[in-house]
């Protein structure tokens, strides 16, 4: 650890986000939490080794280039998140006990025992805090345009949890309003051959997660949570594939929602 009252990251680092397709003119906003896994240079890559900083501890597997290319399709603005979820998870409340991760499932994250208050507020104010007030002020400009807007957040999930295989090819989450979910879920539903988790292989919860409750319910804006599995979104081809399903089928959810 070799954080100091300087900053976190160096000028000659990434961005703690990235946004695609910025004049986009859909009224989709689509997000990823854990679309990076980049590691600032002053933590190294807290403990982990290359393999386990190219996991699904670190990040989204897929999700990001997914959401670039229904970005580009619909002619969406795209804003993803570019630094390894270990560093800080943009997907939880800060402060938090999975915030920031000292134990990843089985993994323990060395870099991350331990921290000082002034360590955690390093992450949270140049990695947590950019990313979520770049959605927040494209959310505000559409709104003050008057302009619809319907919140799309984009995760990956493993095939295979512990030893419990998980069958779903993708799932659809909500928490409290599941208007545009439900009409997405009987649309992927007519789809051939797809097995669809109606909120699985995860559910969206004000404690297990920040982006969904916080820019979408608190907002009222329509809004859903989309998780792929990884193994089918791991190379281009798949990603083009996932990609054109839900530029067909978001589009349609949002016609018969509005």
């Amino acid at each position: 650890m070799n954080e100091t009252s300087d900053g976190l990251l160096a000028t000659d680092e990434p961005p703690p986000f990235t946004v695609d397709n910025e004049n986009g003119t859909s009224p989709f906003l689509i997000v990823a939490d854990h679309a990076g896994r980049y590691f600032p240079r002053r933590l190294g890559q807290l403990g982990l080794s290359n393999a386990e900083c190219e996991a699904h501890m670190a990040w989204d597997i897929g999700a990001g280039a997914v959401c670039c290319l229904i970005g580009k399709a619909l002619d969406a603005v795209v804003v993803l998140q570019n630094y390894s979820r270990l560093v800080i998870d943009c997907n939880r409340t800060p402060g938090s006990e999975t915030s920031i991760l000292d134990l990843s499932e089985r993994t323990r994250v060395s870099g991350n025992i331990g921290l000082s208050q002034r360590h955690k507020l390093a992450r949270f104010r140049e990695i947590f805090q950019p990313y979520h007030d770049r959605i927040a002020t494209e959310l505000d400009r559409r709104r003050e345009a008057a302009r619809p807007t319907a919140l799309i957040s984009v995760h990956s999930f493993t095939p295979v949890f512990e030893t419990a295989a998980r069958l779903w090819h993708v799932g659809v989450l909500y928490n409290r309003d599941r208007r545009f979910a439900q009409i997405l879920l009987e649309l992927l539903h007519r789809e051939d051959g797809l097995v669809v988790g109606d909120n699985e292989p995860y559910s969206v919860t004000d404690a297990s997660d920040y982006t969904i409750p916080v820019h979408g319910e608190q907002r009222d804006l329509h809004h859903v949570a989309l998780e792929i599995r990884q193994d089918l979104i791991t190379d281009e081809a798949g990603q083009r594939m996932w990609a054109a399903l839900f530029a067909r089928l978001l589009p349609q959810a949002y016609q018969r929602l509005t």
